[in-house]
């Protein structure tokens, strides 16, 4: 791993120390999960070809579906593709409202120049493409009237690209944007792009330059979406890859909230296919998929997704991956991985202390220690294996072979891992009844 910078093996450090999915050189240890990338992978190049798509990682708590689909979003990222992540709250992110959940897939629009909040370097880019056009057909960039011309080629554009779906609004504001940038009002540019983002605390008066009164609704926001995808492709992009995480959350949501999530679930699946470009990545627990109170309750969201095996078998193709635990061996492999990548000037005496059979018994201790699940150990191993490898690096005396002892921190461990150890909380008492089928577009503001 010679070709890993030693900024991103830092990086990579950093993050495992403090308990986090590293946000950068997940494939430089990622192990176990091939298959999965390869599908991922299919699925890219299904997009590329003018489809839209919906895929559903499952797991149980440590089989790494963060891990994963943060791997996802790198690997799409180096395809070609924009991408945002989404984590779902019921008290910030509330699904069944895609007013609020375009909102924090537009805030966290990636690129590889814009790590975050890239929507303004995608227009950017958009637009110049739109003068280059211009250009090209003969029209004079000195010429008085070319902005005019530009902010007309805008308007057509946006309409054709969406087949006559674009909001008005959408391109009232567009235009006015790229009037008040050329103008050098930057500050009202800046508001109406906030606007165009779905914040709803934009000054009246850069709403007024642009000739809208209110804000992106529940009821339109996938039809804005529609229009950021296909700007995205035609700046250059291969398209947009959004990853919804941790839908299991929302098992905790009142009963109403939870069918209203699951309406939008179903509401989604049925209309990717008309999002070209465009790939959602949903995750989630087994729980979440298969029980009463997730997307069992709603069948015609569960048939339309249902995860199938025939003798423990599945194929990566179907609506639902899903995700293996962890086991021993599959640990000691990411551990040896990390050993060859860990930033270290005596690389001699961290090999020769921790070999294979050290390993192996520190892999036993975490999991013993956390119940005798390796399963749900990944985390808290991959902390612990990165400080025995600060200690051997930094003290020459420390041996894991003589020193080392795993003891649980209860203040270090995650709610799942608890959860996990003690059991989960009760969830509160409901019918476990189906979810009733409505128009969410008639609820949409409620």
């Amino acid at each position: 791993m010679s070709d890993v910078s030693m900024i991103v093996r830092e990086r990579i450090f950093e993050d495992l120390r403090a308990g986090r999915v590293p946000t950068t050189g997940l494939d430089t240890f990622a192990v176990g999960i091939d298959d999965v990338l390869r599908e991922m992978t299919r699925q890219f190049d299904l997009v590329r070809k003018d489809t839209g798509g919906a895929k559903f990682l499952r797991g149980d708590y440590g089989c790494g579906k963060t891990f994963v689909s943060r791997l996802t979003a790198l690997q799409a990222m180096d395809a070609g593709f924009v991408t945002s992540t989404v984590v779902v709250s019921p008290n910030d992110t509330r699904f069944h409202r895609f007013d609020e959940v375009y909102r924090k897939i537009v805030a966290n629009l990636s690129t590889p120049t814009c790590p975050r909040g890239a929507l303004g370097d995608i227009l950017d880019r958009w637009v110049g493409g739109i003068e280059e056009e211009l250009i090209g057909q003969g029209t004079d960039v000195a010429a008085p009237d070319f902005d005019d011309r530009v902010a007309a080629r805008i308007g057509e554009k946006l309409d054709a690209l969406t087949r006559g779906k674009a909001p008005e609004d959408f391109v009232r504001v567009l235009r006015a944007w790229f009037r008040l940038r050329q103008a050098g009002n930057f500050d009202d540019a800046g508001a109406l792009l906030s606007w165009l983002s779905g914040s709803t605390h934009v000054p009246v008066s850069a709403m007024k330059s642009a000739g809208v009164k209110g804000h992106i609704t529940s009821a339109v926001a996938l039809n804005y979406l529609r229009g950021i995808v296909e700007i995205i492709r035609t700046a250059g992009q291969e398209g947009l890859v959004v990853i919804i995480d941790e839908l299991e959350t929302i098992l905790r949501a009142r009963r109403d909230v939870r069918g209203l999530t699951m309406n939008g679930l179903r509401q989604l699946v049925d209309a990717a296919p008309e999002f070209p470009r465009l790939l959602w990545v949903f995750t989630g627990t087994p729980e979440f998929f298969d029980s009463q109170r997730g997307v069992r309750g709603l069948a015609p969201l569960d048939e339309r997704i249902r995860f199938q095996q025939q003798g423990g078998f599945a194929s990566l193709k179907q609506p639902q991956i899903q995700l293996r635990p962890f086991d021993r061996q599959r640990l000691i492999d990411v551990a040896l991985r990390l050993r060859e990548l860990f930033p270290t000037q005596n690389r001699a005496r961290v090999e020769a202390v921790l070999d294979g059979p050290t390993i192996g018994r520190i892999v036993d201790s975490v999991s013993g220690g956390l119940g005798g699940d390796v399963g749900i150990v990944p985390r808290q191993f991959l902390r612990e294996f990165v400080g025995v490898m600060d200690l051997v690096d930094e003290q020459p005396s420390y041996d894991p072979r003589h020193h080392y002892a795993f003891r649980v921190d209860p203040a270090q461990l995650s709610a799942e891992e608890k959860g996990k150890l003690e059991g989960p909380p009760p969830l509160p008492d409901e019918d476990g009844g189906s979810y009733e089928l409505v128009d969410l577009s008639r609820i949409a503001e409620a």
